[in-house]
Formats: C-alpha cells, sequence, structure tokens
C-alpha cells in the first residue's frame, strides 16, 4: 500500500469515526467496539474496492461543498418549523401538490445531489428524475413555488461551481 493510499484510509478513518460517534451518542465499551469494527470493515471495503479499480476517489470537500452543506442544513431547519406549523397548525393548509421541476440549470454531475437535497428538505421529496426535470411532491404549494425560485438549484455544487 502506497502513501497515498494509506492517506486516503487515513482521511476517511477520520470522517467515518467522527460521523459514527456523533450519530451514536454512546460510549460504552460494547459500543465502541461495534463502532470500530464497522469503520473498519468500511475502510477494509474502500481499500478493495481501490484495487479493484486502481483509481482512488477524490474527497469534494472543497469550500463549495462546505458552503452549500451549511446553507442546506439551514434550509433543513427552516423548512422543519413549516412543516411542524402545517402539522400542528390548520389542517386547510395542508394542500399536498405534486409539481415538475427543469433541471437545465444544474449541471449534470449534481443532479443526484440536488434531488436528494430536495428530499431531505422536510416537506418535499423528489419523485423522478430524468434528464429534463425532477418531479417533486410537496406538502403545500408554497414549498412548491420557493424550489421553482431556484434558489437551491443555483447554489447545488458542480463542475463549473468547484466539485469535481
Amino acid at each position: 500500500m502506497n502513501r497515498k493510499n494509506i492517506r486516503y484510509l487515513s482521511v476517511w478513518a477520520i470522517i467515518l469515526s467522527g460521523f459514527w460517534l456523533l450519530l451514536s451518542g454512546f460510549f460504552g465499551v460494547l459500543l465502541l467496539a461495534f463502532g470500530i469494527i464497522s469503520v473498519a470493515l468500511v475502510l477494509w471495503l474502500l481499500h478493495r474496492m481501490n484495487n479493484t479499480d486502481a483509481e482512488i476517489q477524490k474527497l469534494a470537500l472543497n469550500l463549495s461543498f462546505i458552503r452549500y452543506t451549511m446553507w442546506l442544513l439551514g434550509q433543513v431547519v427552516l423548512s422543519s418549523l413549516t412543516v411542524t406549523r402545517l402539522v400542528w397548525g390548520s389542517r386547510k393548509e395542508l394542500k399536498p401538490t405534486i409539481g415538475k421541476l427543469p433541471v437545465n440549470k444544474v449541471p449534470k454531475k449534481s443532479r443526484v445531489l440536488y434531488a436528494n437535497s430536495i428530499t431531505l428538505t422536510p416537506g418535499t421529496l423528489c419523485i423522478d428524475i430524468d434528464n429534463e426535470n425532477v418531479t417533486i411532491h410537496a406538502l403545500n404549494e408554497e414549498s412548491l413555488h420557493s424550489l421553482k425560485r431556484g434558489d437551491m438549484a443555483d447554489k447545488v455544487p458542480g463542475e463549473n461551481k468547484g466539485v469535481s
């Protein structure tokens, strides 16, 4: 194993371990052992996959992606508050709707990220994606209109925006 591969696996080990600790929140001996085993298994699979195709994938953790992630987290919080207000409020405001959004503004490599970002945002769900449109289910028309304004499509990182 060369230095580049060791560095690549070390970065993934740190990211996966931190993510596991963040999500589990438990520090018991048995649970930490399970975490170490799961991270080791993923690292072993990454190593095997890299040996198969001999092409190490670059992590797209650049400033553009981090900025987008922070913006998306803010949108998730705002949408959560909106969904809470809709569910606890008047049932008249809940008017589920389905609509199509064009994806021509989103780079081809980033369209799945765009669709997943829509699904991550509470109150909206990406049902289908093709070369021209993404089909969205929303709890109310306002959620669909805010997506049609294109803020999320403009912010999704892509090949021209810093993600390789």
